[in-house]
């Protein structure tokens, strides 16, 4: 094992369950560290699929003029459900019809698989962003079509496309479900309180606030307060960390620039080499 992939080892690194858990454990594993796989958080397809499917109807029927994608995990729950529904050709050409405006760069990384692009993106990753990117566009009459970062109805978003006279419709391919394993999860807790764990990477906010659901239900939130004190606190980016902060988590690093796996995973070495 090199010097660089070795920054981690004998260090105790837990991550939460993501759909990139699988990435994130092996860049871990590669630099040497025992990784503490948890499960807070799992994404499932919508269980209203007739919702789904009326809404891809009008997207195929050619009924919006913009569509804003949030989320990549939301454009793979899209392909997903208009591969089930067979109706994939004709949601792809709708697809290529309408003006995308995506939130960051995964939407733009699941659109280039079917080899389109993005129209307009938020001048930052973020709702806020999107907002800043539509100020002046002119949206009076049109369809917007938002696909929705989970369930999260996304309020602020859609009263601002509608002061600006936008008539929305939005999508919402999938959800966060939180009926986990609750002992996993309570043995975290303890094994973060014990100080057993050198650090813990949140890359999503529902990984936090199932978390501390948990800890809230079974007596533990001063464990978890305690537990989250003595261990290292890593978010994947910005909008990661500002929500760790606004609940009242020190947040110890980040990414700089890029706010990806392999990035985080450098900004922890490099951390560590430090201390």
């Amino acid at each position: 094992m090199s010097a660089p992939e070795a920054t981690l080892r004998h260090r105790t690194i837990a991550i939460p369950e993501s759909r990139q858990q699988d990435v994130l454990a092996d860049l871990l594993v590669r630099r040497g560290a025992t990784v503490l796989r948890c499960p807070l958080v799992a994404i499932k397809d919508s269980p209203d699929a007739e919702a789904v499917e009326q809404w891809m109807t009008a997207m195929i029927a050619g009924k919006f003029d913009d569509f804003i994608i949030l989320t990549g995990e939301g454009m793979r729950r899209l392909e997903g459900f208009a591969e089930r529904f067979g109706c994939q050709q004709d949601w792809h050409r709708a697809l290529s019809a309408v003006r995308k405006i995506v939130r960051g760069p995964k939407p733009v990384r699941e659109l280039r698989k079917l080899k389109m692009h993005a129209d307009l993106a938020g001048a930052a990753p973020t709702t806020d962003g999107i907002i800043e990117s539509l100020r002046d566009t002119d949206l009076v009459g049109r369809h917007v079509a938002v696909q929705l970062y989970g369930s999260d109805p996304n309020e602020k978003l859609i009263h601002f496309l509608q002061n600006k006279g936008a008539v929305v419709s939005t999508v919402a391919p999938y959800i966060y479900a939180s009926e986990l394993e609750q002992e996993q999860v309570v043995a975290l807790i303890h094994q973060l309180a014990e100080g057993a764990v050198d650090a813990i990477l949140f890359t999503s906010q529902p990984q936090y606030k199932h978390l501390l659901n948990v800890a809230k239900k079974t007596g533990l939130e001063m464990f978890l307060k305690a537990g989250l004190e003595v261990t290292i606190v890593g978010a994947i980016g910005p909008v990661m960390s500002d929500y760790l902060k606004q609940e009242g988590v020190r947040v110890d690093f980040m990414p700089e620039n890029n706010f990806f796996m392999k990035p985080l995973v450098t900004a922890l070495g490099t951390l560590l080499a430090t201390q």
